[in-house]
């Protein structure tokens, strides 16, 4: 049965697939909803524009209402859980050195709860139910009050059940206590998110049942074919033997693809195409955001560089760049200098089935040409198997497949790399690992699968340095940490050292202590790890200082460390921000004491 994906170029009849342009943001329907009184609205003057962008509110107090709404962005009307009526939520201004309060009124008949992604302030703030505190139950209001103690882009989100996909996310912009020191003339959020008509929990239970479900990007005849005429007939079918042997697929980028998703930037469908105004001759800061549940945005302005100068938050040495990809958590701010009409904002999912669009223009109504999709590239045995010194095949008695006969494999020996050994912990043996790297690669000047080689200048995490490198705590770790990134994909089990949350006991950090952290990926799937509460300054191969970041993708078979200073006594969550994952098990407790 032919499965229709609704951002391929094959998009049926507009007239079905109205999107509410003019009406709130991106595809909220006013007036809809029971279930959202007048007072779930910002208010009249900072409503959002016709253009998609999120009501902004500014000053030291807010009120925030979460309800339910009906959104409309395939054609079938959905319910929606949003924040005073509106996909994205406001975007808060905030101001650093400032004491906010915000309330939180709870209209849904169910529990809820926000955290604020990257934010440094007290354990009870934090907003993770079960974690920091209880959650705001039905009916109630929570009220959330804290110093602001940084500055830069960071954004809010739902941490109860699957609420962030059903549209509870905003940014947040705060103004630094000086004065802002990068100069741009205008300054626009691009929030990317995706969205789907199915209940997230049938989304879940069909990954659990068969976890290639939405995956159609399957190896072809066409593809043998073509090993065949470039590797030969013998290559061809030991490459294919191997990937069946395996049980694994060479094109499994994305758990969810564009077969359910809707890709969104501010709300907004490719459809709805939202508009970001600029006057001519004006430097433009674009603040994008990646709110994707479960969605790698690879993003581009074609026809436009980009200078990379703000990452998670820290002001980074400047870097230009055609493109950079953005992972779920992950925030980065970009300088650019439009000198024609209308460029197109394109960012395409990771595992090319569709892509979010928008238009940077002098006026409304105004596009550009949508360049077509890149195609999905195979995973490689470096991605598979990690450091094989310099060849595709080498290195892979280093892999364990769980007896799996490698044999017929035409293996390079002749390079004897400096490989990291993995140290495996005993609970990965079991149902809930089906795969281990034991010599993973430690390089982070990897862009990673899909944008590898393409022509196009693309941003690695070995460009990202904050400026001046310069470190909060120039202490050495006093000790190491090393956790792996576990999973079975058949099974949709998704765990830290082999276990799921539930099954595992908390982190301890002793308070005060430097510590250094490592993780080491042991599946084929790129995991962007959040650590609540306190910052990861990210180190390069040799163990030196990189960037200050709170969300840190580390990509298949990849060994990357960091550095923590463990100034933040309370609990805190520790997980994937790939939130199927961080449900099916990837998640930790950080208790600092």
């Amino acid at each position: 049965m032919k499965r229709f994906s609704p951002n391929t170029p094959a998009i049926p009849d507009p007239s079905r697939r109205r999107f509410m342009q003019g009406l709130a943001a991106g595809g909220v329907m006013l007036g809809m909803s029971p279930l959202l009184s007048k007072s779930g609205w910002a208010g009249e003057k900072n409503s959002a524009t016709h253009t998609g962008m999120a009501p902004v509110l500014s000053g030291t107090e807010f009120d925030l209402t979460i309800a339910e709404t009906m959104v409309n962005y395939t054609g079938s009307p959905r319910m929606a859980t949003t924040i005073n009526g509106s996909i994205p939520a406001p975007i808060l201004r905030w101001r650093e050195g400032d004491t906010i309060t915000i309330r939180v009124h709870n209209k849904l008949s169910t529990s809820t709860s926000i955290h604020w992604h990257g934010i440094i302030l007290p354990y009870q703030m934090d907003g993770v139910p079960g974690v920091s505190f209880k959650g705001i139950p039905a009916g109630e209001t929570f009220t959330y009050r804290f110093t602001v103690n940084q500055a830069g882009t960071y954004w809010y989100h739902s941490h109860t059940a699957f609420q962030e996909q059903t549209g509870m996310y905003g940014a947040i912009i705060i103004e630094p206590r000086e004065g802002e020191h990068i100069r741009a003339d205008r300054d626009l959020v691009v929030q990317l998110s995706d969205w789907t008509d199915e209940d997230p929990m049938d989304v879940f239970a069909k990954l659990k049942k068969q976890s290639d479900y939405y995956n159609f990007n399957q190896p072809t005849a066409m593809d043998f074919f073509h090993d065949v005429s470039t590797l030969g007939l013998g290559a061809a079918l030991s490459k294919r033997k191997m990937w069946n042997q395996m049980r694994m697929s060479p094109v499994d980028l994305a758990d969810i693809s564009a077969y359910t998703y809707t890709y969104l930037m501010n709300g907004t469908s490719p459809r709805g195409n939202w508009t970001g105004l600029f006057k001519p001759g004006e430097r433009v800061r674009l603040r994008f955001i990646s709110s994707g549940t479960q969605s790698f945005f690879d993003v581009r302005i074609p026809g436009l560089k980009m200078t990379v100068v703000h990452v998670d938050g820290q002001d980074v040495e400047p870097v230009t760049v055609d493109e950079f990809r953005c992972g779920p958590g992950e925030t980065y701010d970009v300088l650019v200098s439009p000198k024609d009409d209308a460029y197109t904002i394109f960012a395409q999912a990771l595992g090319r089935t569709g892509y979010a669009r928008g238009t940077l223009a002098v006026r409304e109504g105004l596009t550009a040409p949508v360049p077509q999709m890149d195609k999905p590239q195979w995973l490689t045995m470096t991605d598979m198997m990690g450091d094989m010194g310099g060849s595709d095949m080498a290195g892979m008695k280093g892999m364990d497949h769980s007896g799996h006969d490698m044999a017929g494999m035409n293996m390079d020996m002749n390079h004897k790399p400096n490989l990291v050994h993995a140290r495996h912990a005993r609970t990965e043996y079991g149902p809930s690992v089906d795969m281990r790297v034991d010599t993973p690669r430690t390089n982070l000047d990897d862009p990673g699968i899909g944008l590898r080689n393409n022509g196009r200048r693309v941003l690695t995490y070995a460009d990202i340095v904050t400026v001046g490198r310069k470190q909060e705590d120039t202490r050495e770790p006093g000790r190491e940490i090393e956790l792996h990134l576990t999973g079975n994909m058949e099974r949709y089990t998704w765990s830290l050292d082999g276990l799921e949350f539930g099954k595992s006991t908390p982190v301890h950090f002793p308070e005060g202590e430097r510590l250094r952290v490592i993780l080491h990926n042991d599946t084929m799937m790129t995991h962007p790890m959040h650590l609540h509460g306190m910052w990861s300054d990210l180190e390069d191969p040799n163990g030196d200082f990189l960037a200050r970041r709170h969300t840190i993708a580390v990509q298949p078979a990849q060994r990357i460390s960091f550095r923590v200073t463990a100034d933040a006594p309370g609990r805190w969550a520790w997980h994937c921000h790939l939130l199927y994952h961080m449900d099916a098990g990837m998640f930790r407790e950080v208790i600092v004491a």
